[in-house]
């Protein structure tokens, strides 16, 4: 196919699926996509592996120090006094859009950047009201389509809604956290191949089935419960493979699947809280009165700071890295390397140096320890939950790993597999560049030139490196691997 030429894209998602779970047993119709497209064996999220960083990368190309969604929650010190946001709310998004002018994301989207130019981006998704927003958080700005599964407050336009309804059947709250989302699943799917496609046909669409992430939370990643859930997802997409063989792909349609980070499992339990408190802090979840250090809750530690002076920056650092539980610890940038508390790497080397970043980010340490799963991967967690379950966030490369799958005539070689270096950043210019769209300066994710057929061979240059920082017996060491002008964090290990 040449670029442009009546391109359209399908853009599905398994929130929080390990590539590695994907095997003929498991995934048998993701494997068929493997049969019939090429594989990016060598792909990656950003940091912090969350999925409300991860999804704005999708759409931005970009990292969290360029959009600003640098955590599933974050204190936002733009108002006074500072605010907790947490981002799974989507009137909440909405609000702070519309608060902003429009600065929620602080570049471009996909959404936006096809509404420019005539073209719509079409959404359905089972992940929280939040994430769906995040997917296209101005749809309704545009009048796209943007349908979640659950939650009517992150669907538009109206009438869309009831007429899916109308088809499928009415929307389904959502099941308690420990019951796998099956009937989701299989809504959204139904709403896209019987109205969605027929009716709007968007030049983009992206659908999110928002498992085995919640399920692998709290059942275990490698869990029978997991395991029924990715298959099951794998079923529902089975029938858009069956429609794309059937219809999609004479029409255009180039399908891409992805996951947004991997699973590792908690092994130990930790309490950030308690340890600073010991320390002589006196830490909350959220900013307050009589509260120094806001340690904001999940896996990725984001620490802000009532008073963010560099000593008492340099006193946090040196507290945590005491601690056993903690791994790689960022602040802001010194020079070129290190941040400016001693021990700490410059944020901008995970490419989250945002004005909305923490004034100490860190991950919990991590291991290759094996689970009761077979399932490579363990780490410390801070969460109310029992050992031995699916966690997300940091820098060990199995929560890094990411699926990406790439398949119709835009691409070269079905069947074929891809090791050269990839992320998530990169699908939103590859899109572009196939629908002749020049792609925003603010775009740090490259063109997957690779793969395409009409550039077959074109190996870009692949250069890796490290960086270090010590601080006593803790020391930290954070790989990257740079691809042309892209560059991938691929994990960070912790000695001492």
């Amino acid at each position: 196919m040449t670029p442009g030429s009546h391109c359209k894209f399908l853009i599905v998602s398994f929130d929080g699926l390990r590539p590695d779970l994907v095997s003929p047993e498991l995934t048998p119709n993701l494997c068929r996509l493997q049969s019939l497209g090429v594989t990016l064996s060598n792909h990656r999220t950003i940091y912090p592996s969350e999925t409300r960083s991860a999804f704005p990368s999708l759409v931005t190309g970009t990292s969290t120090g360029r959009h600003g969604m640098v955590g599933n929650k974050y204190v936002d010190r733009s108002v006074a006094p500072p605010r907790y946001v947490d981002t799974s709310n989507a009137v909440l998004l909405r609000k702070l859009d519309l608060e902003s002018g429009g600065r929620l994301m602080s570049v471009p989207t996909l959404g936006e950047i096809l509404a420019s130019v005539g073209q719509s981006l079409a959404v359905l998704a089972t992940n929280t009201p939040g994430t769906t927003r995040f997917f296209h958080h101005k749809a309704e700005d545009f009048g796209h389509v943007r349908l979640s599964g659950h939650f009517p407050e992150a669907c538009t336009p109206d009438n869309v809604l009831v007429e899916a309804e109308a088809v499928v059947g009415p929307l389904l709250p959502a099941p308690p956290e420990v019951q796998p989302d099956t009937a989701g699943q299989e809504w959204i799917t139904s709403v896209l191949l019987k109205v969605v496609w027929p009716k709007y046909r968007p030049d983009v669409t992206i659908l999110s089935y928002g498992e085995p992430d919640i399920t692998s939370h709290f059942h275990g990643t490698g869990a029978e419960a997991t395991r029924d859930i990715i298959a099951h997802c794998d079923l529902q997409f089975g029938r858009v493979l069956d429609w794309w063989e059937a219809e999609g792909r004479t029409e255009g349609v180039q399908i891409i699947a992805i996951s947004d980070h991997g699973h590792i499992t908690g092994h130990t339990r930790a309490s950030v809280i308690d340890s600073l408190r010991e320390a002589g802090f006196r830490p909350g979840i959220a900013p307050a009165p009589g509260v120094d250090v806001a340690a904001v809750p999940g896996q990725v530690g984001a620490l802000y700071l009532a008073e963010p002076t560099d000593a008492q920056i340099t006193r946090l650092v040196a507290t945590i890295t005491s601690q056993p539980w903690c791994g790689p610890v960022f602040t802001r940038p010194k020079n070129e390397t290190q941040g400016i508390a001693p021990g700490s790497l410059g944020s901008h080397l995970v490419f989250a140096n945002h004005p909305r970043a923490p004034d100490i980010s860190f991950s919990f340490r991590a291991d290759d320890s094996v689970d009761p799963f077979g399932l490579t991967g363990g780490t410390f967690y801070d969460n109310d939950r029992p050992e031995g379950l699916g966690v997300h966030g940091g820098l060990h490369p199995k929560e890094l790993a990411a699926i990406g799958i790439v398949a119709g005539s835009a691409f070269s070689e079905p069947g074929s597999a891809c090791g050269i270096p990839s992320g998530i950043c990169d699908f939103a210019p590859t899109i572009l560049h196939l629908l002749r769209i020049a792609p925003p300066d603010a775009m740090s994710g490259r063109v997957l030139q690779e793969v395409l057929g009409h550039a077959p061979g074109a190996i870009p240059d692949v250069r890796n490196e490290a960086f270090e920082a010590r601080l006593g017996s803790f020391q930290q060491v954070l790989r990257r691997v740079q691809v042309g002008t892209a560059t991938y964090v691929e994990g960070a290990i912790i000695n001492g």
